[in-house]
């Protein structure tokens, strides 16, 4: 008797129903720019809201205000005092005199008035302005957007500098920061100067992106031979 050739496979499972899992695959980490800095869209964004902190020159300008609000109350309650009857005071009465007796294009008059607008100028520009210009705003980190944080061009300036000098052939360097430039003078012991330019180019543009500056400036290199 022979034995049933699909009996003894009945319980198995067959060879074309079997599915096969491929094995897992870590995932790869995606490939970096090694061009500039690894920067990602919202750290572009924070970089492009960081700003210079406002300073505290906002104190003198209320301490003027203070002073004006002060002569205002003084004439003020000289003018009450005279509607209820009583002398002016003297120095009312003086500067009455002086300003009767003088006509508007008098020197005097004149000074007093530029004085006067350049002072109101002054005050509006502080009042506009941030100031702090001596401060680099540095781009604010995605996790924690409020936190601000700048960089003094002083120091930026020393890190560029030592930075310049580890540069084959650049025996003395001179760095200068400003807020929409870095100015680069460099004097070349040895090597062509044109291989040490494009050198301190690229190194000082490695640097500038170490800073994390919110508005990087923009590099400008010069080099000079030196033999001597």
């Amino acid at each position: 008797m022979t034995p049933d050739p699909g009996s003894s496979g009945r319980h198995s499972t067959p060879s074309a129903s079997r599915a096969t899992v491929p094995p897992a695959q870590e995932p790869q980490p995606p490939e970096r720019d090694m061009s500039g800095p690894d920067l990602t869209s919202g750290e572009r964004d924070a970089g492009h809201r960081s700003h210079r902190p406002w300073s505290a020159r906002r104190i003198p300008a209320a301490l003027v205000a203070s002073v004006i609000l002060v002569a205002a109350v003084a004439a003020l309650v000289d003018v009450i005092a005279v509607r209820a009857g009583r002398p002016a005071a003297a120095w009312r009465r003086h500067l009455a005199d002086e300003l009767a007796a003088r006509s508007v294009d008098d020197v005097w008059m004149l000074t007093g008035a530029a004085v006067a607008a350049a002072v109101g100028v002054w005050l509006i520009v502080l009042a506009l302005t941030p100031g702090l210009r001596h401060w680099l705003p540095q781009r604010c980190p995605t996790d924690c957007p409020r936190l601000r944080a700048s960089l003094d061009r002083d120091g930026a300036a020393g890190l560029l500098r030592d930075a310049a000098l580890r540069v084959p052939g650049v025996g003395a360097a001179r760095i200068r920061v400003r807020r929409h430039r870095i100015k680069a003078r460099a004097d070349v012991r040895f090597r062509d100067p044109r291989q040490v330019k494009d050198d301190l180019t690229a190194v000082l543009g490695e640097e500038r992106d170490r800073l994390a500056l919110a508005r990087p400036p923009r590099i400008v290199v010069r080099v000079r031979q030196r033999t001597g």
